[in-house]
């Protein structure tokens, strides 16, 4: 079996929509350059302005412990950035009580969908930390389809 990798960031802003995607069998490094794709897409957003995102993780999988480590905190911390609570960090309650939340460049995350392939996880996610502004799906198609049409509150 081959280990296709995507490690990849994007910013549209005709949509206010960044997209990033992680899968494959990953390390550490590749979590690391996935992460700075992030911050590059992120780069790219004006100042004092929103964004919705798409955080795709579906295929994914850490090839040890510590990458799973590495990963795992990314999303979270970066979205706190943006003023945005990922809705599954009261899971980590350790960690998440010492997470803040700012607006960088005055910019804020409105919405975010998340795709997994772990069903058990997401359909748990989905009944008990999805919000109006945020989903959690197995199906990457339509995690992009909702999030691409979902209108956020200012």
């Amino acid at each position: 079996m081959t280990n296709t990798k995507t490690i990849a960031s994007s910013w549209d802003p005709n949509k206010n929509l960044l997209i990033t995607q992680l899968s494959g069998e990953v390390d550490q490094s590749d979590i690391v350059y996935w992460e700075e794709s992030l911050q590059d897409a992120l780069s790219q957003i004006d100042d004092h302005s929103f964004f919705k995102i798409f955080i795709n993780i579906h295929g994914f999988k850490a090839i040890d412990l510590d990458a799973h480590k590495r990963f795992r905190s990314i999303i979270p911390l970066t979205l706190a950035q943006y003023g945005w609570k990922v809705g599954y960090v009261d899971l980590f309650e350790d960690e998440a009580r010492h997470i803040t939340y700012t607006h960088t460049r005055g910019i804020r995350c409105l919405a975010a969908a998340h795709a997994h392939q772990d069903e058990s996880k997401i359909a748990r996610y989905e009944a008990e930390f999805s919000r109006d502004a945020e989903h959690f799906f197995t199906n990457p198609t339509e995690a992009r389809e909702w999030i691409e049409a979902y209108i956020p509150q200012r």
